[in-house]
């Protein structure tokens, strides 16, 4: 049987050690880079299935070697560790592309279960209709674009993931710790206020279609409706 392949871009010697070790135990296979300078040219040659990436390296920092990564492969799933934990800095994570971002420290639990999280989205979305009619709106999912007659716009990964959910569960309920679960891995505080935010972005990209809501079906969740 096939190992999953992970890319991991560390250069906390120890904590490399650990992570790498305790991924091999679990039967994947972990390629480790600790120069964030040559990490898209190891994405090159090894192909991975996973790519995890620290935030602060030496000579290019894990946002510079997502955005590399995204321009050859838009669907390789990328998770970001970072002590780093100001909103603006996950926001920039998910900007890039990312699929998740875990907070130091963490338990190899937990990013063992995001891991799996990531790579199960991945399979699901294999097959997928790529682009669908969204009122007056033309959205790619495979491409993460949503363009309008008056303006285009690329979108980050979680954004065009919940718009998909949302649209995928139109004229229902869909309720927020369903949301949280499914695209954060959890449904803290903190999660919570980032989903409020995207929720605000994706209601300001659908403004030129009156017709489309997203409804707050308030302490419950959302409702996607089109006219």
């Amino acid at each position: 049987m096939k190992k999953t392949k992970v890319l991991y871009v560390e250069d906390e010697t120890f904590l490399a050690k650990i992570v790498s070790e305790t991924l091999e135990s679990r039967g994947y296979e972990v390629v480790l880079e600790e120069d964030g300078g040559k990490a898209f040219q190891r994405f090159s040659e090894i192909k991975p299935d996973v790519c995890v990436l620290d935030i602060m390296l030496p000579n290019k920092d894990g946002f510079t070697i997502a955005d590399e990564i995204r321009d050859k492969d838009t669907d390789v799933p990328i998770i970001f560790l970072s002590a780093k934990s100001q909103t603006a800095d996950v926001v920039s994570g998910f900007k890039t592309g990312a699929n998740d971002y875990i907070r130091k420290p963490f338990s190899m639990e937990e990013l063992i279960v995001r891991i799996e999280n990531v790579l199960r989205h991945k399979i699901v979305a294999t097959g997928e209709q790529d682009e669908v009619n969204i009122g007056a709106y033309t959205f790619n999912m495979k491409r993460q674009t949503l363009n309008h007659p008056d303006e285009g716009r690329k979108l980050s990964y979680r954004e065009s993931e919940l718009l998909k959910l949302l649209y995928e569960n139109r004229d229902k309920i869909v309720e927020r710790s369903e949301i949280l679960t499914l695209l954060w891995g959890s449904d803290s505080f903190f999660n919570s206020r980032t989903l409020d935010v995207y929720i605000t972005k994706l209601r300001g990209y659908l403004k030129h279609d009156p017709a489309i809501e997203i409804i707050t079906i308030k302490g419950i969740g959302y409702r996607f409706v089109m006219g």
